[in-house]
């Protein structure tokens, strides 16, 4: 089975002509006993390489061009299956933008084409090929520095304590949400956790369905009052939901309300955050529930967006204040065309519609660095701070190198 993989790079600035041409001449025969073939683009700053052979082979040879230091911002824009190669004729065609007449390139790059059917630009493959030599997309490009490194300098919040009761089968860690570019923190989202500290599924799944709800919606007015032992009471609170958890109990939203008056909250500060992920079945009485809390102050996000199928469709049902984009969407965003062309349509359409977006499950100081640079402002993730039960984490803010 054939592999196509379309990425395009950014040439490093200590990378002269003459050494691009002696690697593409190394490459050209290292792909050719592979049985890998395609095309190299290049424009004089930019590459744009499309790899096409066995599935092992090509996805060896590409690992080796992301070590490659002599190019950086490498992102990967496609990888799929063909039934035939699009450029068969060399393991790797060296393809100088520059040493063409604009009006006459694309015919160039498909006279080198060795498919038995005539390409034409209805090919997604060949699109690709034909938005980088027009340019028509440049704007979109997000590209890291060559020298961009980061340290972090930890910030050691006060050492108090929270103790949930005994009886309690679960507890709950604080993880802040930050704006690393100024140093603050936006809010804290209390994250529920086993006593161990490991994830509480295992005492969920020894729930009957309904008693899962009950759980649920209880299990805040501990979060609230472990706040209140933090001394988090002049923060926002985010506190996570399950969407039927509004619908299975009618007095939800005045549970949660004498609950944040008993620790000493406003219902201003608290966010209710809803998980795009969780299906809900009952659209009408959920929105209704979702309209009783925000007529009471509280505010709502739709947390895990980009993960289920409904997040679209419940920005027009619900008007979410913040928009929390889950963490797989995230993972290794900043070499990622799809994730790229995806999370820049979310960020615009919530800046359309004045929601904040909060990028969640940060790992990597490029997936942030990529993030800030499309516009984004609220981070959270473990690169950051970690979830600690019962206590407020360290915070790594960043410092450039």
């Amino acid at each position: 089975m054939l592999t196509t993989i379309i990425y395009r790079s950014h040439i490093g600035k200590n990378t002269s002509e003459p050494e691009v041409e002696k690697f593409i001449e190394k490459a050209n025969q290292r792909n050719a006993n592979a049985e890998v073939t395609g095309i190299l683009l290049f424009d004089g700053e930019h590459f744009l390489q499309l790899l096409e052979g066995p599935e092992d082979n090509v996805e060896k040879i590409y690992r080796i061009i992301c070590d490659d230091n002599r190019h950086f911002s490498l992102t990967e824009l496609l990888r799929d299956y063909s039934v035939e190669r699009h450029f068969g004729n060399a393991g790797m065609e060296l393809f100088d933008l520059r040493n063409y007449d604009k009006s006459a390139v694309l015919d160039a790059v498909l006279e080198r084409a060795t498919s038995k059917f005539k390409l034409t630009y209805d090919d997604r493959t060949l699109q690709f090929l034909k938005t980088f030599i027009e340019c028509d997309n440049k704007d979109s490009y997000l590209e890291l520095t060559e020298s961009e490194t980061w340290q972090f300098e930890s910030y050691q919040q006060p050492s108090l304590a929270a103790e949930c009761p005994e009886d309690e089968p679960y507890t709950f860690g604080f993880q802040p949400i930050i704006d690393p570019s100024s140093r603050k923190v936006l809010s804290y989202e209390a994250k529920m956790r086993a006593p161990d500290g490991q994830s509480p599924l295992k005492f969920f799944a020894s729930l009957q369905r309904d008693e899962i709800y009950q759980v649920d919606l209880a299990s805040k007015r501990t979060a609230l009052c472990m706040a209140k032992a933090l001394q988090l009471q002049d923060s926002t609170l985010v506190l996570r939901l399950l969407p039927m958890t509004l619908v299975k109990n009618p007095d939800a939203v005045t549970f949660l309300l004498e609950s944040i008056n008993e620790n000493g909250f406003v219902p201003q500060q608290i966010v209710i955050s809803i998980s795009e992920d969780s299906v809900v079945n009952e659209d009408e009485a959920f929105t209704a529930e979702v309209m009783k809390l925000k007529r009471s102050g509280i505010r709502l996000a739709i947390d895990n967006f980009g993960a289920g199928m409904a997040g679209l469709l419940l920005l027009t049902r619900v008007q979410p204040e913040v928009v929390m984009i889950d963490g797989d969407m995230l993972r290794d965003v900043h070499k990622n065309g799809p994730k790229q062309a995806i999370n820049q349509s979310i960020i615009k359409i919530c800046s359309s519609l004045e929601i904040q977006v909060v990028a969640s499950g940060i790992t990597q100081a490029e997936e942030w660095s990529w993030l800030r640079l499309a516009g984004v402002k609220a981070f959270q993730g473990n690169l950051f701070a970690d979830v600690i039960p019962r206590k407020l984490p360290a915070i790594q803010w960043p410092v450039k190198s």
